[in-house]
């Protein structure tokens, strides 16, 4: 296929798992921002009026960063492992796998879908939270782009998932076992100089505290790692997924047996 051709294969993959997602609004956007919604009257709301300063800044603001990286981390994630194990489910991705359009068109186009998912789900808890507190964003090129770099790492790794699922139970597993106790244990609610320097070792291990750092720097200026670091274990993650989706799909590993 020339460089048309596959722009539009990639355009109809994208746009498609787009409209999904405004078909089903009330299932992918709705439920999301209820959740954090809750969160931010409990944890903010109630609980932190207790707690007081977090960081040297309020307990409601503190919060802000995590809360929306986690519903971008859990939105992308979700919605291209559900979206792509259907295509296997429904049988429909065996007309992907022998179309002409390369195997990067077929990645990228269900990533596009998810990122746009996390990204749209993220903009409504940040707007959500600007009813309870206020946001500055000193630093917006870097809060746009640790969204999109974490919305592409979940989305890449849900796509994995995808691959190798057998049934609708093996899509859930990660998210339950994997993805939750990570986002939890990632900074989101507290700063690690808090914790024991055995609790700090074991945090600095955890992918989602760079991913939440970073995106707490954009929005309000500090991070507890440094800027460069996360952005490379970020790029990094991206690179080495992006290549195992790549290869999963030329082998045709959970497709084509």
């Amino acid at each position: 296929m020339n460089t048309n051709a596959n722009l539009v294969a990639l355009a109809t993959i994208a746009r498609r798992e787009v409209m999904r997602i405004l078909r089903i609004w009330t299932q992918t956007l709705i439920p999301p921002a209820i959740t954090m919604t809750l969160y931010f009257l409990i944890f903010g709301g109630l609980i932190g009026s207790r707690v007081g300063k977090m960081g040297g800044m309020d307990y409601m603001q503190f919060i802000v960063p995590g809360l929306v990286m986690m519903s971008v981390i859990q939105n992308s994630y979700g919605n291209v492992s559900s979206s792509f194990f259907s295509s296997k489910f429904g049988r429909y991705v065996e007309e992907l796998l022998v179309s002409p359009m390369p195997n990067w068109v077929i990645l990228t186009g269900y990533v596009t879908g998810a990122v746009l998912r996390g990204v749209m789900v993220g903009a409504i808890v940040l707007c959500i939270a600007m009813l309870f507190t206020r946001v500055h964003i000193p630093h917006p090129l870097v809060t746009l782009s640790a969204v999109l770099l974490g919305a592409t790492i979940f989305s890449l790794a849900g796509f994995i998932n995808a691959v190798f699922a057998k049934k609708f139970d093996d899509v859930a597993i990660v998210p339950t076992f994997i993805l939750t106790p990570l986002t939890y244990l990632g900074g989101v609610f507290y700063s690690i100089t808090l914790l024991p320097a055995w609790a700090q070792a074991a945090t600095h291990a955890n992918p989602i505290f760079y991913m939440v750092n970073a995106f707490r720097y954009g929005l309000l200026g500090q991070s507890d790692v440094p800027l460069w670091v996360a952005y490379a274990l970020m790029l990094g993650f991206v690179v080495v997924l992006a290549t195992i989706a790549l290869a999963l799909l030329k082998k045709g590993v959970g497709l084509r047996s």
